[in-house]
């Protein structure tokens, strides 16, 4: 059983027009996200049938054009103040080129991007004396700054930047401040109602607005077409995972459509080096961006970025791909070195009872901790901030879950914070150290206090398919819905009765053959018809495959490397094994002898009772058809209702007991207290000895001692406690860490083992309570 919550939407039935024009599933696609009358999908499907927004729909372009125009007028000098990820990257890019059809590049237009290892996002003080130097050296001084994908919360370096006698227009996406920045103009969709189609647009999307602006009010002036930038307006849209709705939709289809040409030759070159067409969004979130974010995030200054996706030199551009390339390989080391260390300091911690993860260490770079963060929302369903600590001061970046937003949890700390912004789901920060406890502890308990619980882990799944239906024909019926994301995500496809067959671990290697430390597992999906697809699922080991049929939520993908349709497995819901002919016998007795009045009492996961019942108590979930058939009988012959009170097997899998496991065995060692061998399988939910003895094995490599204490007393005999402490454990050698590992993996597939079989015996007595009503 999955331990991710399955929301199955309902199946729509599309009128039989829209099927005929797109195909009977993207036609069920589109009629579940709300797009099936005709102009709305002509609008949605093709780019020339959308009206897009005029860029003086911002309220204040107007007064922004107006005092370009007067630059341009009077000639004066202007900086582009930019941001350092691929958003900010392009618009800045954008910005270049844009304006420089109007103002001479490196003489009346000069850039700035804040280096990612030294600064933080946003205009800063330092930054604005650096831009001033960088200008009189070239016997310049700046009379306008544009910022692009920032700014909006920079109010005391705008009031610096007024001082200097230095405008700015801002031109950003992200979460306004309550007070207005003291701006010529503020360009930001953020003032504009949700529905608006502008209102999601990104950092690069409002800057090519503005260009849109300014070349239709100076239409005489521009040598080179507004739709040029197009491309590079695609690739800020779908690195910064923005809603794909309204304007940012059209922007990115026709963005695509650009990039398809590869005109521009930084473009090219990148496609061509991660050997990708063009064609499609995930040429940009697997190819282009994660070589332009990496720049950053690894040596900081990103200038050369710009220079990478305008230039016309072949032979600079060739240099600058292959500092890219190189970047991209030591990011991918480093992201895996620090969510290593990120793992052991959350081991540390008592995850039943926190809610925000909050951490910090000088060692970690703050370049990688924005994608590490990302890491340990989707492993661990907690909102979570990672720091690196320089000089006393906790420098990081926070990401969030769907649901939880974590700006209005950290918005109400300013008192603790030296700076903050971002999104409901993602954000920068810095703080003093001094002040991470009580930063930890006031936004856990406004995390509390709001949402109550933490969130399950949930998965929304469009559609049922089979695997016969899983080819080039339905492919390219999803492909006409492209480009998908936020507010229009992938379709999530649900497989039923299917197994894993041929499976594998595969290293994953860069294009030069070069190992890296990635893992994924490759398969065969095959159902009892004989239909085959080959697949894949990152970052699992083949053991973590269930031998047994099962359900599985899968992406279909096109594998251009080997020339063929692949899925992407996202999730698992392993059934139980097929009955032998004697288990079949058991359980149709079972059915016939039961009492037909039969009543269960559900008080799964309802803890220890706080009295007694007159009923036949089931404290353990049956794992076979005969201990299914027993509890049966002996609350028909009882007379008696029978009250499951075992821990919902559901809400558990083969790494949460072991989490658990750890925790009571840090709880204990530390207490110095014994837990009874009842409660621990209680809190484990697995009673199998085997599968508590690889725990134990496990503990002990780890350093704890595991002791079984029996007293005298007949009451411990059948139910000892068991004692837990702790040694150093420095002393451990490798093959006892790999043997450790080893030890981990059986204990998890064991647990997984029984618990399958719990999972389904508990939805058989279900099951037999809901005939029984």
């Amino acid at each position: 059983m999955s331990p991710t919550n399955w929301h199955i939407l309902e199946t729509v039935e599309p009128p039989t027009w829209l099927v005929a024009k797109v195909g009977k599933f993207a036609a069920r696609l589109l009629s579940q996200r709300g797009i099936f009358e005709p102009e709305q999908v002509d609008a949605f499907l093709y780019t020339e049938a959308y009206q897009p927004t005029s860029a003086f729909a911002f309220p204040e372009m107007q007064q922004a054009i107006a005092r370009i125009q007067k630059a341009y007028e009077q000639g004066e000098t202007i900086a582009i103040w930019g941001d350092f990820d691929a958003d900010g990257i392009t618009a800045t890019s954008v910005l270049w080129e844009g304006l420089g059809q109007f103002f001479t590049q490196g003489d009346r237009l000069v850039f700035y991007i804040p280096d990612r290892l030294k600064e933080s996002h946003g205009i800063s003080i330092r930054g604005l004396d650096d831009l001033q130097s960088q200008c009189e050296s070239i016997g310049k001084s700046v009379n306008l700054i544009i910022t692009c994908d920032t700014g909006s919360t920079s109010l005391e370096a705008i009031n610096y930047a007024n001082e200097l006698g230095i405008d700015v227009i801002v031109t950003d996406h992200h979460t306004l401040h309550d007070e207005r920045p003291h701006v010529v103009a503020i360009i930001n969709p953020r003032y504009l109602n949700s529905e608006h189609p502008l209102f999601h647009l990104s950092g690069v999307a409002v800057a090519y607005k503005l260009m849109e602006a300014l070349y239709e009010t100076l239409p005489e002036i521009p040598q080179q077409p507004l739709e040029d930038l197009l491309d590079l307006v695609a690739i800020g849209l779908v690195a910064d995972l923005v809603q794909l709705t309204g304007d940012c939709r059209y922007l990115a289809q026709k963005g695509i459509e650009v990039l398809r040409q590869k005109k521009r030759l930084g473009v090219r070159m990148l496609l061509e080096q991660c050997k990708r067409v063009g064609d499609r969004p995930i040429d940009i979130s697997f190819g282009i961006a994660p070589r332009i974010n990496a720049v950053s995030r690894i040596w900081g200054d990103v200038r050369k970025c710009v220079e990478l996706l305008t230039t016309r030199d072949e032979k600079v551009c060739k240099s600058l791909i292959d500092q890219t390339e190189l970047a991209n390989t030591q990011r991918k080391a480093l992201q895996k070195r620090v969510f290593k260390q990120v793992q052991g300091k959350i081991e540390q911690l008592d995850l039943s009872t926190t809610g925000i993860i909050i951490l910090a260490d000088p060692q970690w770079s703050v370049g990688v901790l924005g994608l590490v963060a990302g890491q340990v929302v989707a492993e661990y369903g907690r909102p979570t901030i990672l720091c690196t600590v320089e000089d006393g001061i906790a420098k990081g970046s926070a990401r969030s879950l769907e649901g939880i937003n974590l700006y209005e949890l950290l918005k109400g700390q300013e008192h603790l914070l030296l700076s903050f912004g971002g999104h409901p789901l993602a954000g920068g920060l810095s703080f003093a150290l001094e002040n991470l406890q009580v930063l930890a502890e006031a936004i856990d308990q406004r995390f509390w206090s709001q949402y109550g619980q933490l969130q399950s882990k949930a998965i929304t799944i469009d559609l049922e398919v089979k695997i016969a239906d899983l080819n080039k024909d339905l492919f390219n019926e999803f492909k006409q819905l492209e480009p998908f994301g936020m507010g229009n995500p992938t379709p999530k496809l649900l497989v039923r009765n299917c197994e894993f067959v041929d499976i594998s671990n595969a290293n994953i290697r860069t294009h030069k053959g070069q190992k890296v430390e990635y893992i994924k597992t490759e398969f065969t999906l095959s159902d009892r018809q004989g239909n085959q697809i080959h697949g894949d699922w990152w970052g699992h080991y083949s053991y973590e495959l269930p031998d047994t049929a099962c359900d599985v939520v899968i992406e279909l993908v096109d594998n251009a490397f080997r020339k063929r349709y692949d899925v992407r497995l996202l999730d698992i819901y392993a059934q139980s094994a097929p009955l032998k002919s004697e288990e079949s016998t058991l359980a149709s007795n079972s059915i016939k002898k039961h009492n037909p009045n039969l009543k269960i009492i559900d008080l799964r996961g309802h803890g220890q009772l706080e009295q007694e019942l007159e009923a036949t108590i089931c404290d353990r979930c049956p794992t076979s058809w005969h201990d299914l058939n027993m509890l049966i009988e002996q609350a028909a012959q009882s007379d008696q209702a029978l009250a499951l009170v075992y821990p919902n097997p559901e809400k558990i899998n083969g790494a949460i007991a072991w989490q658990t496991l750890v925790g009571i065995a840090k709880y204990l060692s530390r207490t110095g207290k014994e837990i009874k061998r009842s409660q621990l399988i209680a809190k484990l939910g697995i009673e199998d000895q085997s599968v508590l003895q690889l725990g134990f094995e496990e503990l002990r490599q780890y350093g704890y001692v595991v002791e079984i204490v029996h007293n005298e007393s007949n009451d411990q005999l059948d139910d000892p406690q068991i004692s837990i402490s702790s040694v150093a454990a420095d002393h451990l050698s490798t093959q006892s860490s790999t043997q450790s590992s080893t030890i981990t993996k059986q204990f998890i597939q064991a647990a997984n083992e029984i618990l399958f079989q719990q999972q389904f015996f508990d939805r058989q007595l279900i099951s037999l309570n809901e005939h029984d009503r």
